[in-house]
């Protein structure tokens, strides 16, 4: 279990240069909330082992730090484009993502590409300084697409 929290942590870290003292202004955390988050690793739920990642990310993050949710898969069962921003960015909102996260279910499929996708487009980043800060099971498939973006393949 403690290898698969690593690859939920290394896919937050990979994606996103977040850090303690290098937040961006304005972020977005996509988390996966697809069905699959319901398997387990040692007897735990994935979902409660990305919680505990979230709230890892969210003390890394400075409190002025315009913050949002997004999540995917969590309101139509075998749904592929069930994406919503839950909490829109703003400063001072971590426990109002802690409490989504909390309440959220776990059912449906797995647009992570469109999730980040929208959350990029969300913040601006064309116009904007802004990072997307992904929580997902899906470590292999983020850490393949992360190396062809920095290939620029």
């Amino acid at each position: 279990m403690k290898a698969f929290t690593r690859g939920i942590l290394a896919s937050v870290l990979m994606l996103s240069p977040v850090a303690a003292a290098n937040a961006a202004d304005r972020a977005i955390i996509v988390l996966d909330a697809s069905g699959s988050m319901w398997g387990q690793i040692d007897g735990k739920p994935k979902l409660e082992i990305a919680r505990e990642a979230l709230r890892s990310v969210l003390t890394t993050i400075s409190a002025d730090t315009e913050l949002g949710l997004m999540a995917y898969g969590h309101r139509e069962k075998g749904s592929c484009t069930d994406i919503e921003l839950v909490v829109p960015p703003a400063a001072g909102s971590a426990s109002a993502i802690t409490a989504a996260a909390d309440s959220m279910k776990f059912l449906g499929k797995t647009p992570l590409s469109a999730a980040v996708k929208q959350a990029a487009e969300d913040l601006k980043y064309t116009e904007d300084k802004a990072t997307v800060i992904l929580i997902t099971d899906g470590t292999r498939d983020v850490q393949r697409r992360s190396l062809r973006a920095r290939q620029g393949t």
